[in-house]
């Protein structure tokens, strides 16, 4: 999967700091945005037995182009021993913030080459209907 845009799910224990997880998958362009949810239950059978934790859902907004270098610095900052790894595929999405989550997560985009949600590329006419 080398074309498009994905979302990746993953959950992490309340005892991790998102912020630096989140910061860093964005910082190292692996993600455009990275949400993290309020506190949840979790429920699921780990070594034979049912177990129950608190943890944080992570939603990972990417392009599939990125899918592997993600998958594999997420693997190596995660805490959890078989940390959640889905991926989602996008079916569709608006052009500007498609547009904008590509060139946040191109490892050849300069900071000044950014490009907004809403904003127009050099060249483009903002038209109405």
């Amino acid at each position: 999967m080398t074309d498009g845009y994905v979302i990746v799910l993953t959950t992490i224990s309340l005892d991790v700091d998102a912020s630096v997880l989140g910061t860093r998958l964005v910082e190292e362009r692996l993600a455009a945005c990275v949400n993290v949810l309020p506190e949840m239950d979790s429920f699921f059978r780990w070594r034979g037995a049912v177990e129950r934790d608190q943890e944080r859902q992570v939603i990972i907004k990417t392009t599939a182009a990125r899918l592997p270098d993600l998958e594999r610095r997420l693997h190596e900052v995660h805490p959890y021993e078989l940390p959640e790894f889905l991926v989602v595929a996008v079916d569709h999405g608006s052009e500007a913030y498609l547009r904008w989550l590509t060139t946040s997560t191109s490892v050849e985009a300069e900071p000044s080459t950014q490009v907004l949600p809403g904003e127009l590329l050099p060249g483009e006419s903002q038209t109405s209907d």
